[in-house]
């Protein structure tokens, strides 16, 4: 790679060619309209990668040869990245890193080396914030002036969307420790209730929403088991869903019966007026009387499956949503044996686009899941047959089985 020992600094972008330099080439230059459509083609993402390639693929094309991206800041020493062309066209990556201007006075203007057959144009904002170098070379022709005011037009837009995709990740990062904490462990239930849960979130990038599970562990052997779902999606309701499910939890410990417990959690709820309204199904299970006991705000009704497979639903009173500050929840009690499973659910798992809400839960009504299996193998049984992993909706959905009890089916005990 000895022919890449020559370089000198190149001019500034403002002005016109060199002093003999070649006009018939200049003739030939990308214009300017040229550069500016190439420009619009670089940044389509917030993925740094990505304008990265869109880079160095609009460089080549536009003044042909090959191009990269300098990366100057690993531990390896300096790489190259998102290579387009025939990388023999390319200086050795440390002798680019030499040659590539620092930050003091000039550090953003671009540089010729090799008889001006190769260009490095620092990836520098306006700020002042740099994020590598592009590298461009080729074996005939020199870079004209009017090639390295396109060339450092480009890399300076596609610094401006790096700058943006590295912002972009660091928020997301934040974020995602952010709803990660909130997404807390439910709390356990007593040894003699078996417990599955599982959250999906809708979109590839959340990690949780307003849709939540919840356990507490109250005294003589019963279980409190909550789904919720807050209105909207993103950080915002799951900040709000974090505070439903505090609420949940200071209030349950009192004891208080199923209704009465949301009838608090309207009043609290009802209080703030930034808080969402949210949905909620609260079933209080006693395994040492059989039954579970339920009542609703504005949520779904829970799911029976029986020992055979065959699912129903248990008709619960609605009360408004919480946050509203109506109240009038009421509660229903049914018979619970070892043989059948409890389902408690979110929207998500049931609701298609376009579809009555009554269609949606029939489907489930109507689902036969065959003999009896454990109840983490049953939940996924019921996520797969709904196919809840492409659900429109984010997807909270718990299933509970107690231990040791005869077979029955849910009788409503009034």
């Amino acid at each position: 790679m000895a022919r890449w020992h020559e370089s000198h600094p190149g001019p500034a972008l403002a002005g016109a060619a060199e002093p003999g330099g070649d006009a018939a080439a200049d003739a030939d230059a990308p214009s300017r309209l040229s550069a500016l459509r190439a420009a619009v083609r670089i940044g389509t993402t917030l993925d740094e990668d990505a304008t990265c390639a869109e880079l160095t693929r609009e460089v080549a094309r536009l003044v042909g040869g090959a191009a990269a991206v300098l990366d100057i800041g690993g531990e390896a020493g300096p790489r190259y990245e998102a290579v387009v062309g025939n990388p023999a066209e390319l200086p050795a990556p440390g002798w680019a890193a030499a040659q590539a201007p620092g930050r003091g006075e000039g550090g953003s203007r671009p540089v010729l080396g090799n008889g001006r057959r190769v260009l490095c144009v620092p990836l520098i904002t306006a700020s002042g914030q740099r994020y590598g170098v592009l590298v461009s070379g080729r074996e005939e022709a020199t870079f004209t002036q009017a090639e390295v005011e396109a060339v450092a037009l480009l890399a300076a837009t596609a610094a401006s969307h790096v700058r943006h995709a590295r912002e972009y990740d660091a928020v997301s990062g934040m974020v995602g420790k952010l709803q990660r904490a909130l997404l807390s462990e439910p709390g356990r239930p007593h040894p003699n209730l078996d417990v599955a849960i599982r959250y999906l979130p809708v979109g590839q990038n959340t990690l949780i929403g307003g849709d939540w599970c919840e356990t507490v562990r109250l005294h003589f052997g019963r279980t409190l088991l909550v789904v919720g779902d807050v209105m909207g999606h993103g950080l915002e309701a799951a900040v709000d869903m974090n505070a439903y499910r505090s609420s949940l939890r200071y209030t349950a410990s009192s004891d208080l019966p199923p209704h009465r417990i949301l009838r608090q959690l309207d009043d609290l709820a009802s209080n703030e007026p930034e808080r969402r309204p949210a949905t909620c199904l609260i079933a209080q299970i006693d395994p040492n009387r059989g039954q579970v006991t339920c009542a609703s705000a504005g949520h779904l009704p829970p799911a029976v499956v029986e020992r055979h497979g065959r699912t129903s639903l248990l008709p619960v009173p609605v009360g408004p949503p919480l946050g509203t500050g109506l109240g009038g929840y009421e509660r229903a009690t049914y018979r619970l044996d070892s043989d059948q499973t409890l389902l408690l659910f979110t929207d998500g798992l049931v609701e298609r686009r376009g579809e009555d809400i009554d269609q949606s839960l029939d489907r489930l009504a109507h689902l036969d899941l065959g003999a009896a299996s454990a109840v983490e193998d049953l939940l996924d049984m019921v996520l797969t047959r709904l196919d809840a992993r492409h659900a429109e909706d984010d997807v909270a959905v718990l299933a509970a089985r107690l231990h040791h009890r005869s077979a029955q089916a849910p009788v409503a005990a009034r």
